[in-house]
């Protein structure tokens, strides 16, 4: 499963990454690393991509959060799911693997019609039997189950692939079709643990297979026997014959790389952008598509003690982290439920609309919430039975904006009297240790999603909150009412239905706050205008500007390399 995020700083997914400290790489390939300058690359078709190092990572396991593929960015360059969908137009979606879906047994039940014609890029033919045993091992492995999808069942007949599941699942579509990256049978099926399976030599339907891998990046060659895509079915290798993924060590780097034409296609937080790009053939576009929370670790002390995390909430100063931390490309949260306003303002629930946030930070509140809790201050900080209140908040040192907020709310936690720290890390590091449930607090984007159900539902999910390989519920929050209102969410059809069972959820993020809402995520996107054409714009928004997977791989088809 792969998240659909906005990126931090230099690359974020989802399921996504960001830049941090170079690491040494550890050998996947005895391919020589990416070794060309954009300069060069260029003449010979290549889109380069703005990436994280490779570090540690081993092979190109989709279902792996912290795999090479992941920590690049370049999973569905390779593996491809049924339907891609359109973030920016809710129930757009493109047919990939699959041409058509239907709804069966009161949504209980969803047949797709699986794409003929398609090869995997070792020659052996793609079948709807593929499709059907990617689903069954997910369904027999929860360790892969990203997106905790329930699946009772999975049945095959020709080129139809039905899944059966104990609820309606109408809501879920785009976790179902969207997320899930099919993989060979023929090889899968001897691969062991599919949790732990290297990968180390993928056999995929993408547009792309793997050149090289070094400590210098990822570099990704056009797949010739391709089928296409949804927009040239006539088959054929895509018009952009090269993709790498150049190590850059820093958000320094990637801007540096951007304005020299090192890097076509980035997407992080650049400061003073307008400015930076001003004369060059550089495109900004960044539309609001979700929202980014405080992840309190709900297994660890003082981060699991509500007192504590309404105290988080009152203190900190959202103003402050859109307007320093985010440079106002980045509004606050303005309610207490976190939903992504106003994009879901039809879905914002009666029982929520008045748990408004404040701009400011308010530490005498803070103060008088932990004092009523039975905390007691212990020179500079509140205690509890002697206990300081002491946290750390820990994202990557080069998710430059992250930084800076964390070290706004770090000062403004100070000041209601708890002992605040940031604490930067590797990004390699923070991406595994967090998909461990290995940190007590942390700045995370959301989902960005069609409907507030797979918005929720990443949040919140009990099956999510795996022991080491999470790509969602980071909080390991384990609640039946919650799961059981994700269910009845899953299975409305009409928005109507869905309000009636958003509500309890809302408020329970409100009120008990298992995240913490900040501010409202942007999809960052970044582009060269003068390399290739056929970008996503305002006035054309098939897709984000966003270089994420899975949907990355949908811009990449409707490039076309420059005069």
């Amino acid at each position: 499963m792969q998240r659909l995020l906005n990126r931090r700083s230099v690359q974020a997914t989802a399921g996504a990454l960001a830049v941090g400290a170079s690491i040494a790489v550890g050998a996947l390939s005895a391919a020589p690393a990416v070794a060309k300058t954009h300069a060069t690359a260029a003449n010979a078709q290549a889109l380069t991509l703005e990436s994280a190092p490779v570090g540690q990572a081993n092979g190109f396991n989709p279902f792996q959060s912290t795999s090479a593929a992941s920590v690049v960015g370049a999973t569905s360059f390779i593996y491809e799911p049924l339907f891609q969908s359109n973030i920016l137009k809710p129930g757009k979606y493109y047919p990939f693997l699959a041409t058509s879906y239907k709804w069966m047994n009161k949504g209980k039940s969803i047949q797709f019609t699986i794409r003929n014609n398609v090869k995997w890029s070792d020659g052996q033919p793609f079948t709807a039997a593929d499709v059907a045993f990617t689903y069954n091992l997910i369904k027999s492995n929860p360790a892969i189950n990203g997106g905790g999808l329930a699946i009772k069942s999975v049945t095959q007949s020709g080129d139809n692939v039905t899944l059966n599941f104990a609820t309606p699942q109408y809501a879920n579509f785009q976790q179902i079709a969207t997320t899930v990256y099919i993989v060979p049978q023929h090889i899968w099926q001897s691969a062991g643990d599919p949790s732990t399976y290297a990968d180390t030599n993928p056999v995929g339907t993408g547009p792309y297979k793997v050149s090289s891998v070094g400590a210098s990046g990822v570099v990704l060659t056009a797949n010739t026997s391709y089928w296409g895509g949804p927009w040239n079915v006539g088959g054929g290798a895509p018009a952009v014959k090269t993709v790498q993924f150049p190590t850059l060590s820093s958000n320094t780097s990637a801007l540096s790389a951007l304005l020299t034409d090192q890097v076509d296609w980035a997407g992080n937080f650049i400061s003073g952008v307008k400015q930076a790009f001003k004369g060059k053939p550089l495109v900004f576009w960044s539309p609001p598509l979700n929202t980014n929370t405080l992840e309190p670790n709900l297994h660890r002390w003082p981060t699991n003690q509500l007192a504590v995390r309404q105290a988080i909430s009152l203190a900190i100063d959202r103003n402050a982290v859109a307007t320093q931390g985010e440079q106002g490309l980045e509004p606050r949260a303005i309610n207490a439920s976190g939903l992504t306003l106003p994009v879901f303002n039809r879905f914002l629930s009666p029982m929520v609309k008045n748990m408004g946030l404040a701009a400011h930070g308010n530490a005498k509140a803070a103060e008088k919430v932990l004092k009523q809790a039975g905390y007691t201050k212990k020179g500079k900080w509140f205690a509890l039975h002697g206990k300081i209140v002491k946290i750390s908040i820990t994202d990557p040192s080069a998710f430059s904006d992250y930084a800076a907020s964390d070290a706004i709310i770090a000062n403004d936690l100070k000041k209601a009297g708890i002992d605040a720290t940031f604490d930067g890390q590797a990004t390699n590091t923070w991406f595994a240790d967090i998909a461990q449930g290995n940190f007590q607090l942390m700045l995370h984007w959301s989902q960005t999603s069609v409907a507030p159900y797979q918005l929720y539902n990443d949040w919140l999910n009990s099956s999510l909150a795996t022991k080491n390989n999470r790509a969602g519920n980071f909080e390991g929050l384990k609640n039946k009412m919650i799961d059981s209102q994700l269910t009845k969410l899953a299975a409305s059809s009409t928005v109507k239905d869905q309000l009636k069972y958003l509500g309890p959820i809302e408020q329970y993020v409100a009120q008990q706050l298992p995240v913490i809402p900040v501010d409202y995520g942007v999809s960052w996107g970044e582009y060269n205008t003068g390399t290739f054409t056929g970008w996503p714009t305002p006035t054309n928004e098939y897709e984000t500007a966003q270089p994420s997977a899975p949907t990355n791989e949908v811009v990449v088809l409707h490039l076309k390399p420059g005069a």
